[in-house]
């Protein structure tokens, strides 16, 4: 590959990390009311649900299109996934949303230090964890070790959800990997969640889901396996940096929640450790998936 292309690969799978990012915060936001009513379980299990049902129907993966190897590291991926969703959603019920995220945070950060190369394995997620905990500010409020737990294991959740994300994406055409793994997620979050939830469901709740699960996870999901072919993981593990601070911007614009002067030094930083390992984080081979006879 050469140096223009690479360059343009990596503006390219940056933008569409961006995406999705974006499109994570504004399902967070948009998601309060029905967490209102259904609790923080019942919003992470209707999203993953809701998306296995769409990506099942518009995708309509065919066995032909996956290796024996390639079908269960989807199943694998969607285990992961469902753990992620469910795990931060339990942390944020027990501690608060800045401890959380910093917690959760160690995921990618681990990420891009163990597979990055040269010096810039830890210039860059050292400036973006730096960023991360001046917007987060995980010391305000008390914490439960419950809840530090939780956050934790979604962490290595997340770490894994990023590498079996490349693998699938690498693996599988298209979306065919996300549509098998999401349809594993729902049904995971359902067999673990779901007999607490449903009762609680009503024709309207679960017709917000619908839309809900476009921003959360359908649109970020899929932007995020597209952006894996084009980055490296220690790369897109540190551009992940980046959500903390497009929460911020969302809170403001949404939720009417002013940051302070921390919380604007850390996204200037956090931009800055994001946009750095973007131009530096391009994949030197293009994935080719692997033919299924």
């Amino acid at each position: 590959m050469t140096s223009q292309a690479a360059s343009t690969n990596a503006r390219t799978g940056a933008l569409m990390a961006t995406g999705s990012m974006l499109s994570v915060q504004v399902g967070l936001a948009l998601s309060l009311s029905l967490i209102d009513r259904i609790g923080v379980e019942g919003a992470a299990w209707l999203r993953l649900a809701w998306a296995g049902v769409i990506l099942l129907i518009l995708v309509r993966p065919r066995p032909s299109a996956f290796t024996r190897s390639a079908f269960f590291t989807c199943v694998a991926l969607g285990i992961v996934t469902a753990g992620v969703t469910l795990l931060f959603m339990a942390a944020i019920a027990r501690i608060p949303l800045g401890t959380a995220s910093a917690l959760e945070f160690l995921g990618p950060l681990g990420v891009a230090v163990l597979l990055g190369k040269g010096r810039q394995r830890f210039v860059w997620p050292a400036v973006a964890a730096l960023g991360v905990i001046l917007l987060t500010q995980p010391w305000a409020g008390t914490v439960d070790l419950v809840g530090v737990a939780f956050a934790l294991a979604a962490a290595v959740c997340w770490a894994c959800y990023i590498l079996l994300t490349q693998r699938v994406g690498d693996a599988v055409e298209g979306i065919n990997g996300l549509a098998v793994s999401m349809t594993v997620a729902g049904v995971f979050a359902t067999l673990v969640v779901g007999h607490s939830v449903l009762p609680r469901v009503t024709p309207e709740i679960l017709l917000i889901g619908i839309g809900l699960a476009l921003l959360l996870p359908v649109v970020p999901f899929s932007l995020e396996m597209l952006s894996l072919r084009r980055l490296t993981t220690a790369a897109f593990g540190t551009l992940m940096a980046l959500e903390p601070g497009f929460a911020m911007l969302i809170g403001f614009v949404v939720l009417h929640q002013v940051p302070g002067p921390a919380g604007l030094v850390g996204i200037a930083m956090v931009v800055a450790a994001g946009i750095g390992a973007a131009r530096s984080g391009a994949r030197t081979v293009p994935p080719v998936p692997a033919e299924v006879g």
